[in-house]
């Protein structure tokens, strides 16, 4: 089977293609969704499986290598005694350091779900002089095994290194485009039905530093074939107070992110919902942000999301780790299955960020068309339609939006779509960033289990 273009080529053509055919501009840096695999075959009893890492029982029973897992508040991973040193030459700078390392493995992991996808996503503290490194072993349902899958090289900063997905990774029956494992040929019939998270975290030589690893999960998924969904029937009149942030501000602004602004729907999203729940970057944080931009905190979080490999900020799972180096943070990548899910969250006081595609005329009232937007879910109107924060708007005032609960149900669940040049393309089968307080109430835990959050 012959290896498709990169996944960034493949967005570029997808956004150039529905922009002509649209006239209207599309968000490059987080059209993730435009290249999302979708495939025919019947719907499994169940979609989606999260297993995540989080209390010291969690991380001690994993097999370390010169880590420890610590008690406490929020337990964590860290450096205990270094196995090694390593020289890492990063590909985005030609620099060449060593580093002292030391690994942790988890149990392995029988996924509920016979998946087609695997997303990962971790939440750290990496100060200065320190990165981690998150990888993915699976077993596929002929009872071979993938190799160590790279999913992310990553750091809170680009100080040390520049976090960065890793392309051109592929065994010949499944290969990694970005963010998400995907088996290649999923007609076939094959599944991964097992895997394994292994972290390697680096540090300073002869230092004392270490990361903090607070949480590492997957979620595992065979999301069917669809081009419409069931409409869901509204249950919930409620309307959380989010902040607005339009992406359109900043077009032009530090172009050398994706271009600017224009581009930078996934970490708009991901700063309304960090300051809705009363975190932000402190000044100093923003000094490096000329003192004339508006939002700053926007730039911001488009600097320490963007992904150097892929070239955007719309690498998933960098969001989430973006938004959990905030005080008492977690975030976690996942799909939903229904407008229901999303109005058990809201109802908890949990808003989601969503990912989408969809032509001008699918979504009444957008007034664009996309390959490939993120925005965010703030609430339900009294006839059930979706209260929108889309930072795709010429402002901030105007970035809140009604739109039509099945049109919106539809663009967000659907896994395969048409085009504006009339071809199909796939979606993204309910994607979404969930982030919440590390120490969620009772009734925001019950949410999150309910949407298999633990």
């Amino acid at each position: 089977m012959n290896r498709p273009a990169s996944r960034r080529t493949v967005l570029t053509a997808a956004l150039a293609a529905v922009a002509a055919a649209t006239g209207t501009a599309s968000s490059a840096g987080s059209a993730a969704a435009a290249v999302r695999s979708a495939h025919p075959r019947p719907a499994p009893a169940s979609l989606v499986d999260n297993r995540s890492w989080s209390t010291y029982t969690d991380w001690r029973s994993g097999s370390g290598d010169g880590t420890r897992a610590v008690a406490g508040r929020r337990p964590g991973l860290v450096i205990a005694a270094p196995r090694g040193r390593t020289d890492y030459t990063d590909p985005h700078t030609g620099k060449t350091a060593t580093w002292e390392y030391a690994t942790w493995t988890s149990p392995r992991h029988l996924s509920a779900v016979p998946a087609t996808e695997v997303i990962a996503s971790w939440n750290a503290h990496t100060p200065a002089g320190t990165w981690i490194q998150i990888e993915m072993s699976g077993r596929y349902s002929d009872a071979t095994d993938t190799p160590w899958y790279v999913m992310g090289r990553w750091a809170a900063g680009d100080g040390d290194i520049r976090r960065t997905s890793v392309d051109d990774q592929t065994d010949g029956k499944s290969s990694i485009w970005t963010d998400t494992f995907s088996v290649d040929d999923a007609a076939s019939g094959l599944r991964l039905v097992s895997y394994r998270l292994r972290l390697t975290l680096y540090r300073t030589p002869d230092s004392r530093l270490t990361p903090t690893v607070w949480r590492l999960g997957a979620m595992a998924s065979d999301i069917p074939d669809r081009f419409t969904v069931e409409p869901s029937v509204p249950g919930l009149a409620r309307e959380l107070p989010v902040p607005r942030f339009s992406q359109s501000v900043h077009a032009g602004q530090y172009p050398e992110y994706d271009n600017g602004g224009e581009a930078w729907c996934s970490p708009t999203s991901s700063q309304m919902i960090i300051e809705y729940w009363g975190r932000k970057p402190s000044a100093e944080d923003l000094a490096w942000v000329k003192p004339d931009i508006a939002d700053p905190q926007v730039c911001h979080a488009a600097r320490f999301t963007y992904d150097y490999q892929y070239e955007g900020c719309g690498n998933w799972p960098f969001n989430a780790a973006y938004a959990a180096t905030y005080e008492d943070m977690s975030a976690v990548v996942t799909r939903l299955s229904s407008l229901t899910d999303l109005e058990t969250l809201i109802r908890a006081g949990i808003p989601a960020i969503t990912s989408q595609s969809f032509l001008k005329e699918e979504l009444t009232g957008a007034g664009y068309g996309t390959s490939g937007h993120l925005m965010t879910v703030i609430g339900f109107t009294e006839d059930g339609d979706v209260i929108a924060n889309d930072p795709a708007s010429p402002s901030d005032e105007a970035v809140r939006r009604i739109y039509k609960r099945h049109e919106w149900e539809t663009i967000w669940l659907r896994t395969k779509r048409y085009n504006a040049s009339g071809n199909v393309s796939s979606g993204t089968g309910g994607v979404c960033y969930l982030y919440f307080p590390a120490h969620p109430t009772p009734a925001q835990k019950r949410a999150l289990r309910a949407v298999g959050i633990r």
